[in-house]
């Protein structure tokens, strides 16, 4: 790998832990119907969200959607990139607790 590649963080999963934080790599819908954790598509985990794309507000409101879901504030969540995209990538301080599709995940890898 060159030096100007970026290697995936989370490998061939949709997250992997560094230390207490996790990192999860989202594929972001919004303007979506109702705020919703999806399922996970290849690497990445669908996140829909009913604000509009517009200067990252989509991306606030998610934010704010998923915080409860992992037992965090707002700003235990950073945005490494992807904050005016579809394709993100959090980091989640110390989360207190996860979603479902986070132990559908590690039962299937332990599995293998």
């Amino acid at each position: 790998m060159s030096r100007g590649q970026v290697k995936n963080a989370t490998g061939d999963s949709f997250f992997v832990w560094e230390g207490d934080v996790l990192v999860v790599n989202i594929l972001g819908k919004p303007s979506a119907a109702k705020d919703t954790i999806g399922k996970v598509k290849g690497t990445q985990l669908k996140v829909s969200v009913t604000a509009a794309p517009v200067n990252g507000k989509a991306t606030d409101h998610m934010l704010r959607f998923l915080a409860p879901h992992f037992g965090v504030a707002v700003a235990d969540i950073e945005v490494v990139f992807g904050r005016e995209n579809v394709n993100k990538q959090l980091r989640i301080k110390a989360p207190k607790k996860l979603p479902p599709v986070f132990a559908q995940a590690t039962l299937f890898d332990t599995c293998n």
